[in-house]
């Protein structure tokens, strides 16, 4: 996998790039990295890459320019090579989740391009974007935000990167929240470690934690049980346990009451 970056400033993806785990992905040959300084491709000695948006408005507008010399100067000669996705990060995007996260790591190469201001002309994106993402119902003043948390999605999904025992019960993996998790010591300022966590049982371990996932999702995100449901994502033990778990919290409702 290639993440290439057009940004303003290429420094705050360098330092992402340069540490953890990602750095290790690099050195081993599984991840590149390629950012490009969009003010490179600007016109005057100032290196002007922003004006005012036609028809009035706050804020400025990255130029188009700047922005698609940039663009070219990394995309494949037409008809060579396969054409890299394009992302544009904005708040207007389609949600970002981890589906999308799973289709992105199995590219070959994304192209992302960092808005800064009010964003970026919309000939850019007409031309060059084959998606635009949004990493959350929020504003941000920076892609280069918005590009970290997507790159960070989807390297760690590519092959090898992590070990793949690793992924299988995480959030979002199969339409359920992660289950809690505990270490050493035992006893923390008298809160203790579940005892079945410390039984060896291995199939009451793994109940648990099922149900664990099934109670935290009905509790934080109602709305991935209720899509997991519509599209038939959950198993029979899983929707047993939905099942059971709504129908005891109904009950003690109704006591409350």
């Amino acid at each position: 996998m290639k993440y290439t970056v057009l940004t303003l400033f290429p420094e705050i993806t360098d330092a992402f790039f340069a540490t953890s785990i990602m750095a290790k992905a690099i050195k081993r040959g599984i991840i590149e990295y390629k950012a490009v300084n969009i003010r490179d491709f600007a016109f005057d000695k100032h290196k002007t890459c922003d004006d005012a948006p036609y028809g009035g408005g706050p804020g400025m507008l990255m130029l188009p320019e700047p922005l698609d010399l940039a663009i070219k100067s990394v995309l494949p000669a037409e008809n060579v090579g396969e054409k890299p996705c394009v992302i544009y990060l904005s708040p207007s995007g389609k949600p970002f989740n981890q589906e999308i996260a799973r289709k992105l790591a199995a590219e070959k190469e994304i192209i992302l391009i960092c808005g800064r201001y009010e964003g970026i002309d919309q000939r850019i994106i007409d031309r060059y974007v084959d998606d635009e993402l949004s990493v959350g119902d929020y504003v941000l003043s920076s892609g280069e935000v918005a590009a970290l948390a997507v790159i960070d999605a989807t390297y760690r999904l590519v092959d090898d990167v992590i070990c793949a025992d690793s992924l299988t019960e995480e959030s979002f993996s199969d339409g359920l929240l992660e289950y809690p998790q505990f270490t050493r010591p035992e006893v923390f300022d008298t809160m203790k470690v579940p005892e079945v966590l410390l039984s060896g049982h291995h199939e009451q371990i793994r109940l648990w934690r099922l149900e664990k996932r099934v109670e935290k999702t009905l509790r934080q995100r109602p709305d991935l049980i209720k899509r997991g449901m519509e599209n038939g994502v959950f198993n029979k033990e899983i929707i047993s346990m939905i099942e059971r778990l709504v129908h005891k919290a109904e009950g003690e409702e109704n006591e409350r009451d």
